[in-house]
């Protein structure tokens, strides 16, 4: 049965990303899932719908809400340490992860959850009037809303505000191509590294996430930063986490930093426990023994876990309690005080003091 709805046409949005099928079907082509679309039809995502044989984007210009967060929040800690990011997501997600702890909007299918509109102009003149050095697409996919993030990132990169993607990196090459030449940091989750869990408990695939992260790291000028969240029984093991470790190491290089979250219980995975540190500390080191560099852990306190070391000489270089930065041990090109070995990523001569607030915020349109 042809699913047919009625559009709000103030929010809807010509997209260029898709074709016409012979049997009259259009196919939407952001992404891998490659939904094939009646019409009246939305995509698994939500989102994406098709409208006159073609695919529009039906939120554009309509938000989950608008936060000013901590760029190590995203989370960044090689990219501009301590400064202030304007946060912002819509609606919907094109993956369908059976743990997900942002569930409430990414598996949205009420428009209602979209109570805050702002054009992009609005957004940018919200960052600059914040203080915020950058925006951050983040809270769902910004994939599945990939023009009107465009948008915003180009306005943005007109006053000097940086762009960061917070992704799932399941996207295919030519709107990867479009999106990450406006993106100057992201962090997109590597869910695990097996296709058994990618297609059990996401609903996608592993290898189109390892194209975009190898894209992003040796064909964009995108800083790059990696986040696994750990599930105990599911991509825990220590066999997985050498071949996952190994892989970036030697398809991406030491120095991307990798965060390692801990799992609480969330939407249709509540009988999993949370994670213990125990479990991340291991992860820790299997990565350090496998050569990188810079490993985090992540939705817990460990300030050793969270701080930066210099991997030449072990030097604290920037000392990190949850969100609160301390010691600042890096001279201003942004080497190791002690031994003078760069650190990877995008520094500044001092740390920002934006610290651990979070300031929700209300855009006037």
């Amino acid at each position: 049965m042809v699913e047919r709805e009625k559009f709000e046409a103030e929010f809807c949005h010509p997209t260029q990303y898709w074709h016409v099928l012979d049997d009259a079907r259009v196919q939407c082509d952001v992404c891998p899932r490659f939904c094939k679309l009646h019409e009246g039809q939305r995509g698994l995502c939500f989102v994406r719908a098709c409208q006159e044989q073609k695919i529009i984007l039906t939120t554009y210009g309509r938000s989950s809400g608008f936060c000013v967060d901590p760029i190590e929040k995203k989370p960044l800690n090689h990219f501009l340490p301590g400064t202030p990011v304007l946060s912002f997501g819509t609606a919907g997600c094109n993956l369908a992860c059976k743990y997900c702890q942002n569930w409430d909007i990414s598996k949205s299918r009420e428009t209602h959850r979209l109570t805050d509109q702002a054009t992009p102009e609005a957004i940018v003149q919200a960052a600059i009037d914040s203080g915020s050095r950058s925006v951050a697409y983040t809270y769902n996919d910004p994939i599945i809303f990939l023009e009107y993030a465009i948008d915003v990132a180009k306005l943005c990169r007109q006053h000097k505000i940086n762009n960061v993607a917070v992704t799932a990196g399941y996207v295919e090459p030519k709107p990867a191509a479009e999106f990450f030449s406006y993106m100057d940091a992201a962090n997109i989750d590597l869910k695990s590294f097996s296709e058994d869990f990618y297609w059990k408990i996401t609903g996608g695939h592993l290898q189109p996430v390892l194209d975009t992260l190898e894209y992003v790291k040796h064909e964009t000028q995108c800083w790059l930063e990696i986040t696994t969240l750990l599930i105990p029984g599911k991509n825990d093991s220590d066999q997985e986490l050498n071949l996952l470790t190994q892989w970036i190491n030697e398809k991406l290089g030491a120095e991307v930093p990798l965060h390692f979250s801990a799992f609480h219980p969330d939407w249709k995975m509540q009988d999993i426990p949370s994670t213990p540190q125990s479990t991340l500390d291991k992860a820790r080191q299997i990565a350090k023994a496998n050569g990188l560099h810079h490993v985090y852990t992540g939705n817990v306190h460990d300030k050793a876990g969270q701080s930066t070391y210099c991997h030449h000489c072990g030097e604290l270089l920037i000392g990190r309690d949850w969100y609160e930065l301390s010691d600042w041990n890096l001279d201003q090109g942004g080497h190791c005080q002690q031994c003078h070995t760069p650190l990877a990523g995008v520094f500044e001569a001092q740390a920002g003091h934006w610290g651990s607030k979070r300031r929700p915020i209300v855009i006037s349109r």
